[in-house]
């Protein structure tokens, strides 16, 4: 069997195998790290046939060799007495065999590309692996700065590879940092742009096999920082940038825009006074009103609700001394026998943690049966009721019939055990797997008011009560925070979080409006059930006079 014949089964051989092993793929990988979790496999078979695409190369060049060595070795032996070895007619006919068949032979190996079938083989993969795409790296781009932003986390440090001062991986390139940057600057983030061209700048000095140069760096950073308000340091990174490529067009354009804009700055300069002092408008951008979207949020809900991702927010004695952990059997007949562990994160509104009802062997089937069906996590459009992806909620889910799993059944009967709730009217079990910097921003799982058409289609009235179970243990980040209330839930593997949406005359209760936190490290599973009103009026029934509000 020659080389080509081995090349061509042994590439066959390795596709028709992964055909049987593996499925297309859509995009949003980032969106849940079980998807991601494919690409190392994607990355594993690349690496086999870069491997194997190195390993004919190089036999290839060795037969070369030892082909030049032969031919050396006797046209050495000619050149000591040219008369004497060509007066030998048996090398007189090898010289001629040389230079004919032999070379023949040569220049077809040489002219053979044993890299076409391994080239061919990375086109067929595409069809039958996991491959991210352009999406899908603006998207991990975007979550880490969404990480660097609510973590506080120093650029320097996570180009180390540091997160909160631990070491999780290998440290950054020059040209990891610059297409870091050159994402974010896509995305018209040219803040955050700043930050990864200069971090990509201070390495190019440190490096010796470079992929990135400094006029790409350059190039991006003198326009980013413009867009900043920095014009005369903008300036000056052109004429830098010039000096390397002198023609560079861009360069050109922006160095005169610039020479233009300072100009116009000193004379305002002038006109305004020594001081240059201006009036600042108020930035109103982030004050939410009742007709915007609810999804907005003000500053200072922002703030605390990083500050409660960060574990800063801490809540008083006065208020943590009254909280309790006690066992409770709810009035339920099975919990007699088996009752639950129950925590109190919170008196008002009813905020508690149920520890160790999730077994090992029901997370896993759970996870199991929700993977092949992951999608894009949704939202209702607060003004139509339709379902929608949203940029504030990053993750996959998946929902469970009771009926596909006795498991399935049974989680959903002990939170009926748990809460005291019919689960007739509740939704079926959501799974949820978080992805790169994965989360939920500040959100209601009720419908309000003017949500005219949220849960209209199931006709089983509001959500009245979430009940959300952790299925994994999370390294860094991932807390369930409630902003207004200053409590801040972590993960624990096997608890459930239970709190009533709505207070007991309906109306939905404000204090509960919650969140994701971004998850830095590790991975976080969640599954939920949502339970709605109808069916609960004697279970939870309403009270003699309205226990909401008077604003509502």
């Amino acid at each position: 069997m020659n080389l080509s014949q081995s090349l061509t089964m042994s590439s066959s051989l390795a596709l028709v195998l992964l055909m049987l092993t593996f499925h297309n793929a859509s995009a949003e990988l980032f969106t849940a790290l079980a998807d991601m979790e494919e690409l190392l496999e994607t990355e594993s078979v690349l690496i086999a046939n870069l491997d194997n695409y190195i390993r004919v190369q190089e036999d290839k060049l060795n037969q070369l060799r030892r082909r030049s060595a032969e031919y050396q070795r006797e046209h050495t032996e000619a050149a000591k007495d040219v008369g004497t070895y060509l007066s030998n007619p048996v090398n007189a006919f090898l010289l001629t065999k040389r230079l004919t068949t032999d070379w023949r032979e040569v220049e077809n190996l040489m002219s053979y590309d044993v890299g076409s079938e391994f080239l061919e083989n990375v086109t067929n993969y595409r069809d039958v692996l996991k491959f991210p795409s352009d999406e899908d790296l603006n998207g991990a781009a975007v979550a880490l700065m969404r990480l660097q932003d609510t973590y506080k986390l120093d650029t320097a440090s996570v180009a180390r590879g540091e997160l909160n001062g631990i070491q999780y991986s290998t440290e950054m390139t020059a040209g990891d940092c610059f297409e870091l940057g050159r994402q974010t600057y896509l995305n018209g983030d040219y803040y955050h742009t700043v930050l990864w061209m200069r971090e990509a700048m201070d390495r190019l000095s440190h490096e010796v096999n470079r992929t990135t140069t400094k006029a790409d760096v350059l190039e991006y950073l003198a326009f980013s920082t413009f867009k900043q308000g920095n014009v005369h340091t903008a300036l000056l990174m052109t004429n830098e940038l010039l000096e390397l490529v002198p023609d560079h067009e861009r360069a050109v354009g922006n160095k005169v825009y610039y020479e233009k804009e300072l100009e116009k700055e000193a004379k305002q300069k002038a006109l305004r006074g020594d001081d240059g002092s201006v009036d600042v408008p108020v930035d109103t951008t982030t004050i939410r009103t009742a007709k915007d979207n609810p999804h907005v949020y003000d500053s200072s809900e922002r703030k605390l609700y990083e500050q409660l991702c960060r574990g800063e927010a801490e809540r008083s004695v006065t208020e943590t001394s009254k909280l309790r952990c006690r066992y409770v059997i709810n009035k339920s007949p099975f919990l007699k026998i088996a009752p639950l562990k129950l925590e109190e994160a919170n008196l008002k509104p009813y905020i508690v943690i149920y520890h160790d009802v999730m077994s090992d062997a029901e997370m896993e089937v759970v996870k199991r049966l929700a993977k092949p069906r992951f999608r894009r996590a949704t939202v209702q459009n607060y003004k139509t009721g339709e379902l929608e992806v949203a940029n504030y909620r990053i993750s996959k889910s998946a929902w469970l019939k009771d009926q596909e799993h006795p498991y399935i059944k049974a989680i959903g009967e002990r939170v009926e055990d748990m809460t005291g709730l019919t689960m007739s009217t509740a939704e079926e079990l959501q799974v949820v797997n978080y992805g790169i910097g994965g989360h939920y921003e500040p959100h209601f799982d009720f419908a309000r008011r003017e949500e005219t058409n949220a849960f209209k289609s199931l006709g089983t009235g509001n959500r009245i009560a979430t009940v959300l179970f952790y299925m994994s243990e999370v390294t860094q980040g991932g807390a369930t925070v409630f902003p207004s209330l200053r409590l801040a839930l972590w993960p624990k593997k096997g608890a459930a979080a239970f709190w009533f949406n709505l207070h007991a005359s309906g109306q939905g209760d404000y204090s509960t409006r919650h969140a994701a936190c971004p998850v830095l490290t590790g991975t976080k599973w969640v599954s939920n059930k949502w339970i709605h009103e109808r069916g609960q009026e004697f279970r939870r029934p309403c009270e003699l006079k309205p226990d909401h509000p008077e604003e509502f």
